[in-house]
């Protein structure tokens, strides 16, 4: 939609707008399960009630083979041009978590790992430690490191394995590359600066001795005995849902990133637990005070990420077991999808296009049986970049006025 401004027809209206985004959804088929995704395989009831009275189609969340992360994934569903909006993990970490950042600071994604005795990545999760621990470890390495030179260093423990670090100090920037593999098998790389100026050389050499002290004081921890630090950033300003599409928005996440992108993109963040249910009856309980609804699902990325297609269809049964309680609540327009596609046999993100369903009034239907990926290849969306998905949602909540005389 380039050249088009949506704030400039956006209307006031009373239409509620639910966007549920199953983390990863998209996925290929998968020869040992019948040449089927997860998502054909699961059994899917009230989804498929949806699908006949809706219009389906396909996402692409960026561009043609371009495989997205889950910022810029999340950022384009939000109605931002991903390629044009550049927001660094961490800054949306460190939102998510709750950590204030100020004018100066630099924002990290970090996350516990193993090493072994040379200093090779052994496990980038540590196992997958539990919070408590990631809790107990942040608490340690903020008793020993909580300040190299001029520079203070906060943490906060994150989900898991994960933690936010957020870097305080005069002079810092950004634009340093991570220190972090991205692959178990190789040692943890330098933290180079990636513009030129002494502010990102300064911060490169504070990420280095960060992770070098960390190594020192978790040496005798296990499986968490060093840490990985990527996605440095400094927060952006973004026009918020409300200044864009007249929308009073909330999100409804338990993960620390994807409420960081939501107060980025300008939502009230609500508390929620972590399972669908808890997703679900947050949403009833506010369903009088806003007009949009970002929910979101973790399970179908993990499992994705994990290659387990059962555990994938089994987060999908999930969700459709409860939908019950969101579509009692009867939006005006009801979309589901994913960020991005997170395929079994890939093991992480990938660049295939994302199924998404609309259901509403004015959605028109194209009278699939089914929500899956092979009913959305000939849905009526077509193939759709996720970044003018709002605008879609907005017509068919009516909420958009017309372009021109």
């Amino acid at each position: 939609m380039s050249g088009l401004s949506l704030a400039s027809l956006a209307l006031e209206g009373t239409s509620r707008i639910v966007l549920l985004v199953l983390d990863g959804l998209g996925d290929i088929p998968d020869a040992d399960q019948g040449g089927r995704t997860p998502l054909e395989a699961a059994a899917t009831p009230n989804l498929d009630r949806l699908a006949p009275r809706a219009a389906l189609g396909r996402l692409l969340p960026v561009a043609p083979g371009i495989t997205p992360g889950s910022g810029p994934g999340h950022l384009a569903l939000f109605g931002f041009d991903p390629v044009a909006t550049q927001v660094g993990r961490g800054v949306l970490e460190a939102l998510g978590a709750g950590v204030e950042l100020r004018n100066g600071d630099v924002a990290a994604r970090a996350n516990f790992c193993t090493v072994d005795a040379g200093g090779t990545v052994v496990d980038r999760r540590a196992g997958r430690i539990a919070s408590e621990v990631s809790t107990r470890l942040c608490d340690l390495l903020a008793r020993s490191i909580g300040r190299i030179d001029d520079v203070e260093v906060i943490m906060q423990a994150g989900k898991g394995h994960r933690f936010v670090a957020v870097f305080r100090g005069a002079g810092l920037a950004g634009e340093v590359s991570d220190a972090d593999p991205h692959r178990e098998g190789s040692p943890i790389p330098a933290a180079r600066p990636l513009a030129p100026g002494p502010e990102a050389k300064k911060t490169g050499a504070v990420v280095d001795a960060f992770v070098r002290r960390a190594r020192e004081v978790l040496v005798k921890e296990h499986p968490a005995n060093a840490v990985l630090v990527r996605g440095l950033s400094a927060r952006p300003r973004l026009a918020g849902y409300r200044e864009r599409f007249k929308l009073r928005a909330a999100a409804v996440a338990a993960y620390p990133m994807y409420r960081g992108v939501a107060q980025l993109a300008g939502m009230d963040v609500l508390p929620t637990g972590e399972k669908v249910n808890d997703a679900f009856t947050t949403v009833a309980s506010r369903w009088k005070d806003f007009d949009f609804f970002f929910v979101h699902v973790k399970a179908t990325d993990m499992a994705g990420e994990d290659g387990d297609f059962a555990a994938k269809r089994a987060a999908i049964e999930d969700v459709d077991r409860a939908l019950p309680a969101l579509t009692a609540l009867a939006p005006d327009v009801l979309c589901v999808t994913g960020d991005h596609a997170t395929p079994v046999a890939v093991r992480g993100h990938a660049w295939h296009p994302v199924p998404v369903m609309v259901h509403g009034r004015w959605c028109g239907a194209d009278g699939a049986a089914r929500f899956h990926e092979r009913a959305c290849v000939s849905g009526s969306l077509g193939v759709l970049p996720s970044r003018d998905l709002m605008a879609v949602l907005l017509a068919n909540a009516g909420r958009l006025d017309k372009f021109g005389a």
